[in-house]
């Protein structure tokens, strides 16, 4: 089995104002960079309102759905704006994480990757934020434990910035366990330490700006690894904010290429150790358009190896 690419067209559909970090170009620097990999690739769908449900209120799906405006743009915060092709990216990114699980647990690939926009892993229950309409990844956790019959889902987001979307559509679910690491302080100014949820089933680990390899490896290997590891999911789902990149204008932080293949490999291993190897990974950050693109490719490359 390969690596199975999600993504979609109607993704540049979704259009923010000149100058805003999370631009159409995105894409375009993650897909060039892994269109010699030899992937298997799929379209996303269009996410169901019932499987949105499971994480969203319905007041939250309508609110989304009115916002969206038939021309120009809308804003929804200071940071996060809607196009007239946003809600159907966005139906489609979450549908995207939907259609990768049903594939790894089915079979038909060993991991995938969904290079889909807008991200998700800001979105809380009822407020879009963060460039983040609906909560992808926790979507489908949520959906593999309900729908796949999991037991656990351990999800790990190295992005720069806190999902405290994610954190917070997951928090109550003991079945699913949230490793974040993140640069403090920054924002949106949450994911400390001692928030630990009420199942204990969420770990996040502030990295001081300026952190580079050596310090991210070091807190990967004492506090994450061993808290997946421990906890034996049966699918880890990893958003992959490539924002951490010592390049990113958005932050602080000094990671590079090799330290997101390092991860993915680690993780990997946990994964062939609990899950048979599945891996669900989605894009989340990434702004600085060469080192998304280098960053995403080194993250795929791995996925590749390791799924056989």
């Amino acid at each position: 089995m390969s690596v199975l690419l999600i993504t979609h067209p109607e993704c540049y559909d979704h259009v923010t104002p000149p100058g805003h970090p999370e631009q159409v170009a995105r894409l375009d620097a993650v897909l060039g960079s892994l269109k010699d990999l030899g992937l298997l690739e799929a379209k996303a769908p269009m996410v169901a309102e019932d499987d949105l449900l499971r994480v969203h209120t319905a007041a939250h799906i309508k609110a989304i759905r009115d916002a969206a405006p038939e021309s120009g743009w809308r804003s929804l915060d200071t940071d996060t704006h809607m196009s007239a092709g946003t809600l159907a990216a966005a139906y489609r990114a979450a549908g995207g994480v939907i259609r990768a699980v049903d594939a790894v647990l089915g079979g038909e690939a060993g991991a995938a990757f969904v290079a889909m926009r807008p991200p998700g892993h800001h979105a809380e229950q009822e407020t879009p934020m963060g460039f983040c309409f609906f909560g992808n990844v926790a979507l489908g956790a949520k959906y593999a434990l309900d729908h796949h019959g999991l037991k656990r889902v351990a999800i790990v987001d190295f992005d720069v910035h806190h999902g405290n979307g994610t954190q917070a559509l997951v928090e109550d679910d003991p079945r699913i366990l949230f490793c974040s690491s993140h640069q403090s302080p920054l924002w949106p100014g949450s994911g400390a330490a001692h928030e630990t949820g009420p199942h204990d089933t969420i770990l996040n680990v502030p990295l001081p700006g300026g952190t580079a390899s050596k310090g991210f490896r070091d807190a990967m290997e004492r506090f994450v690894l061993p808290r997946v590891e421990a906890f034996a999911p049966e699918l880890i789902m990893i958003s992959a904010g490539f924002d951490a990149h010592a390049a990113d204008p958005l932050a602080g932080l000094n990671l590079v290429e090799s330290d997101f293949a390092w991860i993915t490999g680690r993780l990997c291993d946990l994964a062939e150790k609990d899950c048979d190897g599945r891996v669900v990974s989605a894009l989340e950050g990434g702004y600085d358009l060469e080192a998304l693109g280098a960053s995403t490719r080194a993250h795929v490359e791995i996925l590749k190896e390791r799924s056989g």
